[in-house]
């Protein structure tokens, strides 16, 4: 079991400080926030029912 975070009150800002993270790509790699870093800066964005059904 893990632990849970805390909820936020406030959006992150730039420059906060996130867990690391790995995700399939759009052709099912998989992506790390940690290898995407190193590479340069990172933006991320989440799209609610971008490409889904409402």
């Amino acid at each position: 079991m893990t632990q849970q975070q805390p909820k936020r009150q406030a959006p992150l800002a730039v420059g906060d400080r996130v867990l690391d993270f790995t995700l399939p790509s759009s052709t099912g790699q998989p992506v790390s926030l940690a290898d995407e870093l190193r590479r340069g800066p990172v933006v991320l964005a989440w799209y609610l029912f971008d490409f889904g059904r409402i």
